[in-house]
């Protein structure tokens, strides 16, 4: 990082990785291409899962080459007075696998819509009774994780 006074630690990051909207993933697609898409995520200990389907360019892509990076964005403030803005970020780089057990499958789903539509779980069982056999989802095991903050000067 070329700015270390707004460096911040692995527990910073994780907690940005934890409360950000959704998380940019990034990826090289089989020509060598890269891609990059937005993703629903929730986060356990060192994995993060996400839901997809289970085929598409993001599927080619991560067979191919299942390194990835997500890119996480944390509170902003866009300051007024300055041409600045205040933001929390993570940067996570890590390898992506699919998910086979279905135990864990469930587990990984549970987690996300626990963080992403938690007023709607009383629906879980549910839904995934009708969608489990078409959702498939993956799991991004963290080789490393960086953490920024820049805040405005007063």
């Amino acid at each position: 990082m070329r700015r270390k006074d707004r460096e911040q630690d692995e527990n910073f990051a994780l907690m940005v990785a934890d409360k950000c909207e959704y998380a940019i993933m990034s990826m090289v697609l089989e020509d060598g291409s890269p891609y990059c898409i937005p993703l629903s995520i929730a986060r356990d200990g060192d994995f993060i899962y996400f839901h997809c389907a289970y085929e598409g360019q993001k599927i080619d892509a991560l067979k191919s080459h299942p390194s990835v990076c997500l890119s996480c964005v944390g509170d902003t403030r866009r300051a007024e007075d300055e041409f600045t803005t205040e933001y929390e970020s993570a940067v996570i780089f890590g390898t992506a696998q699919r998910v086979e057990e279905e135990k864990e499958k469930i587990h990984a789903l549970r987690l996300i819509c626990e963080r992403h539509t938690p007023k709607n779980m009383k629906n879980f069982d549910k839904a995934i009774g009708t969608s489990l056999n078409r959702t498939d989802i993956w799991r991004i095991s963290i080789r490393h994780i960086t953490g920024k903050a820049k805040k405005i000067s007063r």
